[in-house]
């Protein structure tokens, strides 16, 4: 089976360690990352280390998704990879690697989905695409 990796890059008007914290703090992590607009965030854990995972759970329309994942490295504020499923729709574990390159009192986040199968690229991206506009929206 021959996979797809995607990027999806935007520039933030804050610090990067403002943006990298506000993928492992479930507080904030919990308001945006994986949130629908019909649904509502039920459940977030986040275990912030290399060999931690996290659990986010969206209610929509009844129904619990969950989005999981084991985080890989972290080297803040630069360097994010995490693993990530949605187990309702797909067995299948992909990998996010978020990198974040300071400029000034902004920065750029370059996002990249490795795994993704071909069929489902562009709606990846315009997903991921609207999870950042969701996060500068909270920052």
């Amino acid at each position: 089976m021959t996979m797809t990796t995607l990027s999806v890059t935007r520039r933030f008007d804050t610090q990067a360690e403002r943006v990298f914290d506000a993928w492992l703090d479930p507080a904030t992590a919990g308001r945006w990352l994986f949130s629908t607009p019909g649904g509502t965030m039920v459940k977030v854990e986040i275990d912030a280390r290399v060999g931690g995972r996290f659990l986010f759970v969206d209610r929509r329309g009844g129904e619990d998704v969950e989005h999981v994942g084991e985080y890989l490295e972290i080297d803040r504020p630069r360097r994010l990879v995490f693993t990530f499923a949605v187990p309702a729709y797909s067995s299948l574990y992909t990998q996010l690697t978020i990198e974040l390159e300071p400029a000034g009192t902004a920065c750029l986040l370059t996002l990249t989905h490795a795994g993704v199968l071909p069929e489902w690229a562009d709606r990846t991206r315009e997903g991921w695409s609207g999870i950042l506009d969701h996060l500068a929206a909270t920052l």
